[in-house]
């Protein structure tokens, strides 16, 4: 398990692989973002974006399941406290597969119990960053 106290500033992995599905662009953007280039593919083939795209948010929820399932899941992150400068660069469509690299940027303590870590964020879909974030998380520190 690693702690707070074991993050560096410049610590990096590139994480997991997603592989995206129409079903399931449709099936997110019906519950969450219900706009016709995330429901419809013949309203999205007529709209700038020549096709069927997810929604931005989807796009951030498939990384947050890469950065749980490859990253954090080996370490004491308790919980973010937000992210900041979340950007979506790229539309993501069906038969993408999405990577995730993250960078700690900055650590600070919290309080007794816990720190704060920054990271930068960045998901690809092949050679294009199809969003950028950067999580602020709360990690368990090391006990006696």
């Amino acid at each position: 398990m690693e702690y707070f106290e074991d993050v560096t500033v410049g610590d990096a992995a590139t994480v997991g692989e997603y592989e995206v599905t129409a079903a399931e662009i449709v099936e997110f953007a019906e519950g969450y973002d219900p706009q016709s280039i995330h429901t419809d593919e013949e309203a999205a083939a007529d709209s700038p974006f020549g096709g069927l795209i997810a929604s931005g948010w989807h796009t951030a929820a498939m990384t947050m399941r890469l950065l749980v399932d490859d990253y954090y899941a080996d370490r004491a992150a308790l919980a973010a406290t937000g992210v900041d400068e979340l950007r979506f660069l790229e539309p993501v469509r069906p038969g993408d597969t999405l990577t995730a690299e993250i960078e700690v940027r900055e650590t600070e303590p919290w309080d007794d119990d816990r720190g704060l870590v920054r990271s930068a964020v960045r998901t690809t879909a092949g050679d294009e960053t199809v969003l950028t974030m950067e999580p602020l998380v709360l990690w368990r520190r090391a006990g006696d």
